[in-house]
């Protein structure tokens, strides 16, 4: 397959091939999937995301959304309190805004 058909999944899957633990491209892969409609694929990339990077802040807000997005609100409220609390940890404040927002909304 030329570099011309791939899709942008199967890019960032042989980058993800080169440099597993690489932090964006674990959270482009998510959020490839999950904008297309993969969320059970996404969902296997934000673990990874977020077990190799507990600090890469906006995989929680994003797997946070998708879950809610799925229906399974109590899985989201647990994954923006972990989220909410690697903010503080980042000092990003926005972020941590944003997840309280959503925290908020769910609860």
């Amino acid at each position: 397959m030329s570099e011309q058909t791939k899709t942008r999944r199967q890019k960032l899957e042989e980058l993800l091939d080169k440099n597993p633990t690489d932090a964006f491209t674990l959270y482009g892969l998510a959020l490839e999937c999950k904008n297309s409609g993969d969320f059970p694929a996404a969902e296997e990339y934000f673990r990874t995301l977020l077990k190799m990077n507990p600090d890469y802040v906006p995989g929680y807000q994003m797997y946070a959304q998708g879950l809610a997005q799925s229906g399974r609100t109590e899985d989201a409220v647990a994954v923006l309190k972990q989220g909410i609390a690697a903010a503080q940890r980042a000092g990003n404040q926005h972020a941590m805004s944003e997840m309280e927002g959503l925290l908020a909304e769910l609860s």
